[in-house]
Protein backbone atom coordinates (compact mmCIF):
# COMPACT_ATOMS: atom_id res chain seq x y z
CA UNK A 1 0.00 0.00 0.00
CA UNK A 2 3.00 2.11 0.46
CA UNK A 3 3.53 2.54 -3.40
CA UNK A 4 -0.11 3.15 -4.10
CA UNK A 5 -1.29 6.99 -4.18
CA UNK A 6 -5.31 7.85 -3.85
CA UNK A 7 -5.31 10.37 -6.36
CA UNK A 8 -8.17 12.68 -5.88
CA UNK A 9 -10.02 15.34 -8.27
CA UNK A 10 -13.17 16.98 -7.96
CA UNK A 11 -15.71 19.40 -10.11
CA UNK A 12 -18.38 21.50 -9.29
CA UNK A 13 -20.85 23.33 -11.08
CA UNK A 14 -22.90 26.00 -9.05
CA UNK A 15 -26.60 26.07 -10.23
CA UNK A 16 -27.79 29.37 -12.15
CA UNK A 17 -27.94 32.06 -10.24
CA UNK A 18 -26.23 30.92 -7.09
CA UNK A 19 -22.51 31.97 -5.69
CA UNK A 20 -22.69 28.85 -3.32
CA UNK A 21 -22.24 25.11 -4.20
CA UNK A 22 -24.70 23.14 -2.10
CA UNK A 23 -22.56 20.34 -2.73
CA UNK A 24 -19.44 19.53 -1.10
CA UNK A 25 -16.08 17.36 -1.09
CA UNK A 26 -14.24 16.47 2.00
CA UNK A 27 -10.82 14.49 1.36
CA UNK A 28 -8.46 13.81 4.33
CA UNK A 29 -5.21 12.86 3.83
CA UNK A 30 -3.81 10.13 2.49
CA UNK A 31 -1.95 8.80 5.76
CA UNK A 32 1.57 6.35 5.80
CA UNK A 33 -0.40 3.33 5.95
CA UNK A 34 -2.60 3.78 3.33
CA UNK A 35 -5.93 4.74 4.64
CA UNK A 36 -7.77 7.65 2.96
CA UNK A 37 -11.55 9.14 3.36
CA UNK A 38 -13.19 11.30 0.79
CA UNK A 39 -16.86 12.46 0.99
CA UNK A 40 -19.44 13.56 -1.24
CA UNK A 41 -22.38 15.16 0.51
CA UNK A 42 -25.63 16.84 -1.59
CA UNK A 43 -27.67 19.53 0.51
CA UNK A 44 -31.25 20.09 0.01
CA UNK A 45 -32.21 22.62 -2.33
CA UNK A 46 -29.26 25.35 -2.97
CA UNK A 47 -27.45 28.49 -2.09
CA UNK A 48 -26.65 29.29 1.37
CA UNK A 49 -28.24 26.62 3.20
CA UNK A 50 -27.40 23.82 1.08
CA UNK A 51 -23.88 24.61 1.22
CA UNK A 52 -24.15 25.07 4.96
CA UNK A 53 -26.03 21.83 4.94
CA UNK A 54 -23.30 19.80 2.75
CA UNK A 55 -20.75 21.16 4.27
CA UNK A 56 -21.38 20.21 8.15
CA UNK A 57 -22.46 16.76 6.64
CA UNK A 58 -18.83 16.44 4.63
CA UNK A 59 -17.03 17.66 7.97
CA UNK A 60 -18.55 15.26 10.48
CA UNK A 61 -18.50 12.06 8.38
CA UNK A 62 -15.20 12.86 7.32
CA UNK A 63 -13.59 13.31 10.85
CA UNK A 64 -15.55 10.39 11.77
CA UNK A 65 -14.96 8.10 9.27
CA UNK A 66 -11.58 8.65 8.89
CA UNK A 67 -10.71 8.07 12.81
CA UNK A 68 -12.71 4.98 11.85
CA UNK A 69 -15.81 5.53 14.17
CA UNK A 70 -18.16 2.64 13.02
CA UNK A 71 -20.74 3.92 9.71
CA UNK A 72 -23.73 3.14 11.82
CA UNK A 73 -22.26 5.82 14.78
CA UNK A 74 -21.35 7.83 11.60
CA UNK A 75 -25.09 8.37 10.47
CA UNK A 76 -26.97 7.88 13.53
CA UNK A 77 -24.48 11.44 14.29
CA UNK A 78 -26.00 12.67 10.93
CA UNK A 79 -29.23 11.65 11.51
CA UNK A 80 -29.55 13.83 14.81
CA UNK A 81 -27.75 16.55 13.55
CA UNK A 82 -29.70 17.67 10.23
CA UNK A 83 -33.40 15.91 10.99
CA UNK A 84 -35.45 15.14 8.04
CA UNK A 85 -37.04 17.99 6.33
CA UNK A 86 -40.93 18.31 7.74
CA UNK A 87 -42.25 19.99 4.55
CA UNK A 88 -40.77 17.20 1.48
CA UNK A 89 -40.18 14.22 3.69
CA UNK A 90 -36.89 14.02 2.53
CA UNK A 91 -32.99 14.55 4.42
CA UNK A 92 -31.38 17.18 4.50
CA UNK A 93 -28.31 16.18 3.24
CA UNK A 94 -27.33 13.25 0.90
CA UNK A 95 -23.99 11.82 0.97
CA UNK A 96 -21.65 9.41 -0.68
CA UNK A 97 -18.62 7.79 1.44
CA UNK A 98 -15.34 6.00 0.17
CA UNK A 99 -12.97 4.82 2.40
CA UNK A 100 -9.99 3.18 1.62
CA UNK A 101 -8.36 0.77 4.40
CA UNK A 102 -5.47 -2.48 4.40
CA UNK A 103 -6.27 -2.52 0.72
CA UNK A 104 -9.85 -2.87 0.67
CA UNK A 105 -12.14 0.09 -0.11
CA UNK A 106 -15.67 0.77 1.42
CA UNK A 107 -18.31 3.00 0.15
CA UNK A 108 -21.33 3.67 1.89
CA UNK A 109 -24.17 5.67 -0.35
CA UNK A 110 -27.08 7.52 0.23
CA UNK A 111 -29.67 8.86 -2.12
CA UNK A 112 -26.82 9.92 -4.19
CA UNK A 113 -26.36 8.84 -7.49
CA UNK A 114 -24.38 5.23 -7.68
CA UNK A 115 -20.76 5.08 -7.26
CA UNK A 116 -19.17 4.52 -10.95
CA UNK A 117 -16.50 2.17 -11.14
CA UNK A 118 -13.75 1.64 -13.34
CA UNK A 119 -11.67 -1.14 -13.44
CA UNK A 120 -9.35 -2.19 -16.70
CA UNK A 121 -10.69 0.25 -18.76
CA UNK A 122 -14.20 -0.22 -18.34
CA UNK A 123 -16.95 0.07 -16.07
CA UNK A 124 -17.62 -2.21 -13.43
CA UNK A 125 -20.66 -3.76 -11.58
CA UNK A 126 -20.33 -4.17 -8.15
CA UNK A 127 -22.20 -5.82 -5.53
CA UNK A 128 -24.01 -3.67 -2.68
CA UNK A 129 -25.75 -4.58 0.39
CA UNK A 130 -28.34 -2.69 2.08
CA UNK A 131 -29.21 -1.65 5.39
CA UNK A 132 -31.44 0.73 7.40
CA UNK A 133 -29.22 3.02 9.77
CA UNK A 134 -31.34 4.97 11.91
CA UNK A 135 -33.97 4.94 9.52
CA UNK A 136 -31.84 5.61 6.71
CA UNK A 137 -31.72 3.15 3.51
CA UNK A 138 -27.86 3.16 3.26
CA UNK A 139 -26.03 1.12 0.84
CA UNK A 140 -22.81 -0.53 1.30
CA UNK A 141 -19.78 -2.23 -0.40
CA UNK A 142 -16.64 -3.66 0.58
CA UNK A 143 -14.18 -4.95 -2.13
CA UNK A 144 -10.05 -4.65 -2.67
CA UNK A 145 -9.13 -2.05 -4.57
CA UNK A 146 -6.66 -2.63 -7.61
CA UNK A 147 -4.29 -0.50 -9.35
CA UNK A 148 -5.74 1.52 -11.89
CA UNK A 149 -9.37 1.53 -10.37
CA UNK A 150 -11.66 4.94 -10.73
CA UNK A 151 -14.00 5.43 -8.26
CA UNK A 152 -16.31 8.07 -9.76
CA UNK A 153 -19.07 9.62 -6.69
CA UNK A 154 -21.31 12.27 -8.26
CA UNK A 155 -24.45 14.17 -6.65
CA UNK A 156 -27.74 13.67 -8.97
CA UNK A 157 -27.40 17.40 -10.55
CA UNK A 158 -25.44 14.82 -12.78
CA UNK A 159 -28.47 12.84 -14.23
CA UNK A 160 -30.63 15.69 -13.82
CA UNK A 161 -28.47 17.64 -16.48
CA UNK A 162 -30.58 18.51 -19.39
CA UNK A 163 -33.92 17.65 -17.67
CA UNK A 164 -36.29 19.95 -19.89
CA UNK A 165 -33.70 21.45 -21.86
CA UNK A 166 -31.53 19.09 -24.28
CA UNK A 167 -33.36 15.82 -22.83
CA UNK A 168 -36.33 14.88 -21.82
CA UNK A 169 -35.64 12.70 -18.87
CA UNK A 170 -32.07 14.07 -17.68
CA UNK A 171 -28.90 11.96 -18.51
CA UNK A 172 -29.46 8.87 -16.46
CA UNK A 173 -26.76 6.82 -14.76
CA UNK A 174 -26.77 4.22 -17.54
CA UNK A 175 -25.74 6.92 -20.17
CA UNK A 176 -23.06 8.29 -17.43
CA UNK A 177 -21.55 4.85 -18.00
CA UNK A 178 -21.80 4.75 -21.14
CA UNK A 179 -20.35 7.57 -22.32
CA UNK A 180 -17.26 7.42 -19.38
CA UNK A 181 -17.03 4.34 -20.93
CA UNK A 182 -16.35 5.44 -24.73
CA UNK A 183 -13.97 8.70 -23.58
CA UNK A 184 -12.26 7.25 -20.69
CA UNK A 185 -8.79 6.37 -21.01
CA UNK A 186 -6.06 4.98 -18.70
CA UNK A 187 -3.43 7.83 -18.45
CA UNK A 188 -6.28 10.35 -17.14
CA UNK A 189 -5.87 11.82 -14.27
CA UNK A 190 -8.48 11.93 -11.48
CA UNK A 191 -9.29 15.52 -12.14
CA UNK A 192 -9.50 14.99 -15.78
CA UNK A 193 -11.80 12.58 -15.38
CA UNK A 194 -14.08 14.73 -13.20
CA UNK A 195 -13.57 17.33 -15.47
CA UNK A 196 -14.71 15.62 -18.34
CA UNK A 197 -17.55 14.14 -16.97
CA UNK A 198 -18.71 17.62 -15.66
CA UNK A 199 -18.23 19.27 -18.98
CA UNK A 200 -20.81 16.83 -20.77
CA UNK A 201 -23.04 18.19 -17.83
CA UNK A 202 -22.68 21.64 -18.37
CA UNK A 203 -23.10 21.29 -21.98
CA UNK A 204 -26.06 19.43 -21.60
CA UNK A 205 -27.16 21.67 -19.22
CA UNK A 206 -26.80 24.57 -21.93
CA UNK A 207 -24.35 26.29 -19.65
CA UNK A 208 -27.23 27.50 -16.92
CA UNK A 209 -27.06 24.15 -14.63
CA UNK A 210 -30.18 24.23 -13.00
CA UNK A 211 -28.79 22.09 -9.82
CA UNK A 212 -25.41 22.21 -8.12
CA UNK A 213 -23.56 19.45 -10.35
CA UNK A 214 -20.70 18.08 -8.64
CA UNK A 215 -18.17 14.78 -9.66
CA UNK A 216 -15.43 13.69 -7.20
CA UNK A 217 -13.30 10.95 -8.28
CA UNK A 218 -10.69 8.83 -6.53
CA UNK A 219 -8.11 6.74 -8.82
CA UNK A 220 -5.74 3.98 -7.39
CA UNK A 221 -1.89 5.09 -8.95
CA UNK A 222 1.54 4.16 -8.43
CA UNK A 223 3.31 7.23 -6.97
CA UNK A 224 5.18 9.36 -8.94
CA UNK A 225 7.94 11.39 -7.45
CA UNK A 226 9.05 14.53 -9.56
CA UNK A 227 12.14 16.67 -8.50
CA UNK A 228 12.35 20.49 -9.56
CA UNK A 229 15.50 22.92 -8.95
CA UNK A 230 15.73 26.61 -9.66
CA UNK A 231 17.90 29.04 -8.87
CA UNK A 232 22.17 28.22 -7.48
CA UNK A 233 23.17 27.76 -4.07
CA UNK A 234 23.78 30.99 -2.19
CA UNK A 235 27.48 29.27 -1.79
CA UNK A 236 28.79 27.88 -4.89
CA UNK A 237 30.76 25.48 -2.98
CA UNK A 238 27.69 23.49 -2.47
CA UNK A 239 27.01 23.07 -6.21
CA UNK A 240 28.20 19.75 -5.89
CA UNK A 241 26.27 18.83 -2.81
CA UNK A 242 22.92 20.06 -3.74
CA UNK A 243 23.22 18.28 -7.05
CA UNK A 244 23.93 15.14 -5.42
CA UNK A 245 21.18 15.61 -3.91
CA UNK A 246 18.78 16.24 -6.65
CA UNK A 247 19.79 13.63 -9.20
CA UNK A 248 20.33 10.68 -6.23
CA UNK A 249 16.01 11.24 -6.11
CA UNK A 250 14.08 8.88 -7.93
CA UNK A 251 11.12 9.59 -10.63
CA UNK A 252 11.65 12.85 -12.87
CA UNK A 253 13.96 15.80 -12.98
CA UNK A 254 12.72 19.38 -13.76
CA UNK A 255 15.64 22.35 -13.97
CA UNK A 256 15.06 26.07 -14.58
CA UNK A 257 17.15 28.73 -14.99
CA UNK A 258 20.02 28.89 -17.55
CA UNK A 259 22.62 29.41 -14.59
CA UNK A 260 20.99 26.07 -12.39
CA UNK A 261 21.28 24.43 -15.98
CA UNK A 262 24.86 24.76 -16.40
CA UNK A 263 25.62 23.60 -12.88
CA UNK A 264 23.32 20.96 -13.16
CA UNK A 265 25.03 19.82 -16.90
CA UNK A 266 28.61 20.53 -15.56
CA UNK A 267 27.62 17.67 -12.59
CA UNK A 268 26.68 15.25 -15.09
CA UNK A 269 29.40 16.09 -17.33
CA UNK A 270 27.87 17.04 -20.36
CA UNK A 271 26.19 20.62 -21.80
CA UNK A 272 23.13 22.44 -22.28
CA UNK A 273 21.37 22.32 -25.96
CA UNK A 274 19.12 25.23 -26.93
CA UNK A 275 16.47 26.00 -29.48
CA UNK A 276 15.55 29.13 -30.23
CA UNK A 277 11.65 27.87 -30.63
CA UNK A 278 9.32 30.47 -28.64
CA UNK A 279 6.18 28.31 -28.99
CA UNK A 280 4.68 30.96 -26.35
CA UNK A 281 5.85 34.26 -27.39
CA UNK A 282 5.78 35.51 -23.65
CA UNK A 283 7.67 31.60 -22.34
CA UNK A 284 11.39 31.38 -23.06
CA UNK A 285 12.39 28.81 -25.11
CA UNK A 286 13.54 25.02 -23.45
CA UNK A 287 16.51 23.50 -23.49
CA UNK A 288 17.96 19.80 -23.52
CA UNK A 289 20.26 18.40 -21.09
CA UNK A 290 21.33 14.58 -21.03
CA UNK A 291 20.08 13.11 -17.93
CA UNK A 292 17.50 16.04 -17.06
CA UNK A 293 13.41 15.29 -18.35
CA UNK A 294 13.04 18.71 -18.59
CA UNK A 295 15.41 22.01 -19.11
CA UNK A 296 13.42 25.65 -18.64
CA UNK A 297 14.57 28.98 -18.38
CA UNK A 298 13.40 30.31 -14.80
CA UNK A 299 11.14 33.17 -13.10
CA UNK A 300 8.89 33.86 -15.95
CA UNK A 301 8.58 29.92 -16.66
CA UNK A 302 7.38 29.39 -13.30
CA UNK A 303 5.30 32.55 -13.23
CA UNK A 304 2.90 31.31 -15.53
CA UNK A 305 3.34 27.55 -14.03
CA UNK A 306 2.30 29.32 -10.73
CA UNK A 307 -1.22 30.99 -12.68
CA UNK A 308 -2.37 27.74 -13.84
CA UNK A 309 -1.73 26.19 -10.76
CA UNK A 310 -4.05 28.82 -9.09
CA UNK A 311 -6.69 28.22 -12.30
CA UNK A 312 -6.39 24.23 -11.54
CA UNK A 313 -7.01 24.70 -7.63
CA UNK A 314 -10.11 26.54 -8.91
CA UNK A 315 -13.03 24.00 -8.11
CA UNK A 316 -15.34 26.06 -10.57
CA UNK A 317 -14.13 24.33 -13.87
CA UNK A 318 -12.19 21.90 -15.36
CA UNK A 319 -9.89 24.61 -17.64
CA UNK A 320 -6.23 22.78 -18.48
CA UNK A 321 -4.92 25.00 -21.18
CA UNK A 322 -1.72 23.71 -20.70
CA UNK A 323 -2.82 20.14 -21.44
CA UNK A 324 -0.61 19.10 -24.70
CA UNK A 325 0.97 22.33 -24.89
CA UNK A 326 5.08 22.29 -25.52
CA UNK A 327 6.27 25.01 -24.05
CA UNK A 328 8.22 24.86 -20.95
CA UNK A 329 5.62 25.93 -18.54
CA UNK A 330 2.83 23.56 -20.02
CA UNK A 331 5.13 20.79 -20.05
CA UNK A 332 5.68 21.87 -16.19
CA UNK A 333 2.44 21.31 -15.53
CA UNK A 334 1.82 18.08 -17.25
CA UNK A 335 4.62 16.87 -14.65
CA UNK A 336 3.53 18.29 -11.85
CA UNK A 337 -0.10 17.87 -11.83
CA UNK A 338 -1.11 15.59 -13.91
CA UNK A 339 2.10 12.50 -13.58
CA UNK A 340 3.94 13.70 -9.81
CA UNK A 341 2.00 12.29 -6.49
CA UNK A 342 5.80 13.73 -4.95
CA UNK A 343 7.18 16.80 -5.95
CA UNK A 344 10.73 18.14 -4.35
CA UNK A 345 11.18 21.69 -4.70
CA UNK A 346 14.77 22.77 -4.77
CA UNK A 347 14.93 26.29 -4.55
CA UNK A 348 18.81 28.14 -4.80
CA UNK A 349 18.75 31.93 -2.83
CA UNK A 350 21.71 33.71 -5.26
CA UNK A 351 21.09 36.29 -7.25
CA UNK A 352 21.18 36.09 -10.17
CA UNK A 353 22.91 38.81 -11.55
CA UNK A 354 21.39 38.52 -15.21
CA UNK A 355 18.39 39.90 -12.86
CA UNK A 356 20.07 43.12 -11.67
CA UNK A 357 19.47 44.70 -15.20
CA UNK A 358 17.56 47.70 -14.66
CA UNK A 359 15.47 46.88 -17.95
CA UNK A 360 14.56 43.33 -16.46
CA UNK A 361 14.34 43.49 -12.62
CA UNK A 362 13.60 40.46 -11.03
CA UNK A 363 14.04 40.44 -7.07
CA UNK A 364 15.23 37.26 -5.16
CA UNK A 365 12.23 37.84 -3.24
CA UNK A 366 9.37 37.20 -6.16
CA UNK A 367 11.25 33.96 -6.91
CA UNK A 368 10.86 32.59 -3.62
CA UNK A 369 7.32 34.11 -2.87
CA UNK A 370 6.44 31.85 -6.54
CA UNK A 371 7.51 29.09 -5.16
CA UNK A 372 6.23 29.31 -1.60
CA UNK A 373 2.72 29.75 -3.86
CA UNK A 374 3.74 26.57 -5.83
CA UNK A 375 4.26 24.46 -2.89
CA UNK A 376 1.20 25.77 -1.63
CA UNK A 377 -1.28 25.00 -4.63
CA UNK A 378 0.52 21.70 -4.95
CA UNK A 379 -0.37 20.72 -1.61
CA UNK A 380 -3.81 21.26 -1.94
CA UNK A 381 -3.82 19.29 -5.30
CA UNK A 382 -3.07 16.64 -2.82
CA UNK A 383 0.79 16.09 -3.64
CA UNK A 384 3.19 15.40 -1.21
CA UNK A 385 5.59 18.43 -0.98
CA UNK A 386 8.80 18.82 0.02
CA UNK A 387 10.61 22.16 -0.14
CA UNK A 388 14.09 22.87 0.90
CA UNK A 389 16.23 26.13 0.53
CA UNK A 390 19.80 26.05 -0.58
Amino acid sequence: MDKLFMETGWVSLNKKGEELCGDRVEIRPQKANGDFTMVLADGLGSGVKANILSTLTSKILGTMIDSDVPIEDCVETIAATLPVCKVRGVAYATFTILKVHQGEITLVQYDNPDVIIIRDGKHFDYPKQEKVMSGKKIYETHMPIQLGDVFIAMSDGVIHAGVGQSLNFGWERKNVVEYVDTHFNRQMSARAVAGLISDACNDLYMGLPGDDTTVAVLRIRERMQVSLMIGPPVNPADDEKVMQLFFNGEGKTVVCGGTTSTIAAKYLHTKVQTKIDYLDPEIPPIGYIDGVDLCTEGVLTMKRVVEYAKKYIDTSGAVREWVGRRDGASLICQMLFEEATDVRLFVGRAMNPAHQNPDMPIDLSIKLRLMEDLHLYLGKMGKRVQISYY
